[in-house]
């Protein structure tokens, strides 16, 4: 597990959040560094029909390791700047974020 936790994620009641910032309608999807401290994410998905935040929870739970259900939208439905919940009590190994991203 990855001593230093990044500075995009914290945790709270329901497990852990993350911050991100999202750019819908890229080429492909592609976690993008960072965007001030959001961990920035590509997404093919459009930003219609709430279609790149289904693409997003998708994208980080597989990342990290999760299940789908596991990772949902807490905040920012229609903005770019997002905040997920991670529902697991376990600190997730942020490096897999950038490995299998």
């Amino acid at each position: 597990m990855t001593t230093e936790r990044p500075v995009y994620a914290t945790r709270s009641r329901q497990g852990w959040r993350l911050s991100v910032w999202v750019q819908p309608g890229a080429k492909k999807t592609e976690l993008a560094g960072m965007h001030g401290d959001f961990l920035k994410i590509r997404l093919q998905a459009p930003a219609v029909d709430n279609k790149a935040n289904a693409a997003l929870t998708a994208f980080v739970a597989k990342a990290l390791g999760l299940r789908p259900g596991q990772v949902s939208l807490d905040q920012g439905l229609m903005s770019r700047q997002k905040s997920l919940l991670l529902h697991t009590e376990e600190e997730p190994e942020w490096d897999l974020i950038l490995t299998r991203a």
